[in-house]
């Protein structure tokens, strides 16, 4: 059986941890209760869920009942962002976020501003960084929400999230953060960033797809995004996915438990990984904040090299993601590259690296070898001409 590419691609998602996948095996079989069931096996599923509850809760720093259990991310984001629109609605209908947001955040926006809400989409710097200043131009009196994302999922730039909630708050606005890229690799306590609302995304944490969570500050009102029963202390309707839950929260639990030693491990790959392509591989650029970036994100950028046809070449030993895409004569940049404003001739050779709890060295040097190789085949032949 052939060996399988070496994975740096954590940053879409992750193997599910070992201690998860034990965790939620019992609730697909023997213990397969409702959790709205008032007989024994529902109780049990209800205790499972519950402790899932303060199991995450843990992690950001909050308290159990400020937890709602979500099928992932996408929907964390929609029901903070259309349910403020609506909760709040009578105090202003302005909403802020940003040019390098995840499409959950953006679309929801957007589609707001098809009825009647006014967005503003704020610029980041060379680095993919939110300046404070440029905030707080923005804001109005009508301003409801600030919507920034604490870590890019591209480029791994942290965004200065307290700094952002006490301008907004300041202003009267309500603040989110989609963290799905943060929790679980840098430290995410919801009092020290002084957010309201806060998404998390399961499968790119080690625990199972189609799973998050949403922490809603109490206090705070949102319209139920589900409609049905009153599960999830009614704010989210239907049967809770208990296997995933459990799941999620035991990799929460571990998550907090081995953070330190996680950023430490993912930072050293990260940066094995970018010293030895650097070293053997000239024109290559790195992007995204040095010094407040993610540990295990590396987006880099070779000069006219064609990232999608890079891919192509290591995809038998190396499994990654392109920035760029290029049709004919034509190169499609992502949002986020052209937002920093990455020149043409990098942004389509820009890959994104992810590593992981579980990357080797082995790993990262089987990948560098690879991508040194592939980078010198595509650049004997006649450089590529493309535009926008």
């Amino acid at each position: 059986m052939p060996e399988k590419p070496v994975y740096l691609d954590y940053n879409a998602t992750t193997p599910v941890d070992a201690e998860a996948v034990a965790a939620m095996l019992p609730y697909l079989s023997e213990r397969f209760g409702n959790p709205s069931s008032a007989h024994p096996y529902g109780r049990e599923a209800r205790q499972a869920v519950e402790r899932a509850r303060a199991q995450v809760a843990d992690l950001l720093g909050c308290q159990p009942e400020e937890i709602v259990f979500t099928g992932g991310g996408t929907e964390s984001n929609n029901t903070v962002i259309k349910g403020v629109a609506e909760a709040y609605r009578e105090q202003g209908k302005h909403i802020i976020t940003t040019a390098i947001e995840h499409p959950a955040v953006l679309e929801p926006c957007e589609w707001l501003a098809t009825r009647g809400y006014q967005v503003t989409i704020l610029p980041v710097d060379e680095h993919g960084r939110l300046t404070p200043a440029t905030l707080e131009k923005a804001l109005m009196p009508g301003t409801i929400l600030v919507s920034v994302m604490l870590a890019n999922n591209e480029i791994g730039t942290i965004q200065p999230l307290a700094e952002v909630a006490r301008l907004a708050h300041a202003r009267g606005a309500l603040v989110h953060t989609d963290a799905a890229q943060a929790t679980g690799k840098i430290p995410v306590d919801v009092k020290a960033l002084g957010v309201d609302f806060l998404s998390v995304a399961g499968h790119k944490l080690y625990a199972p797809k189609g799973v998050g969570a949403l922490y809603i500050r109490e206090g705070l009102r949102l319209p139920k995004f589900m409609h049905g029963a009153s599960h999830e202390a009614n704010r989210r309707a239907g049967t809770e996915n208990v296997p995933g839950i459990v799941a999620l929260g035991q990799a929460a639990e571990v998550a907090r438990r081995d953070l330190s030693e996680n950023m430490a491990h993912m930072r050293a790959m990260r940066d094995r990984l970018w010293e030895g392509l650097s070293a053997r591989i000239p024109d290559i650029r790195r992007n995204g904040h040095t010094e407040h970036g993610l540990p295990n994100t590396l987006s880099v950028s070779f000069r006219n090299v064609e990232a999608n046809a890079l891919l192509e070449r290591i995809s038998d030993r190396v499994a990654a993601s392109a920035g760029a895409a290029c049709h004919a004569d034509e190169v499609s940049v992502s949002a986020v590259l052209q937002a920093i404003g990455l020149p043409l001739e990098y942004a389509m050779g820009t890959l994104r690296l992810s590593v992981g709890k579980m990357t080797t060295p082995q790993e990262i040097d089987t990948a560098v070898a690879a991508l040194v190789e592939a980078v010198g085949e595509l650049r004997t032949a006649s450089p590529p001409s493309f535009t926008l």
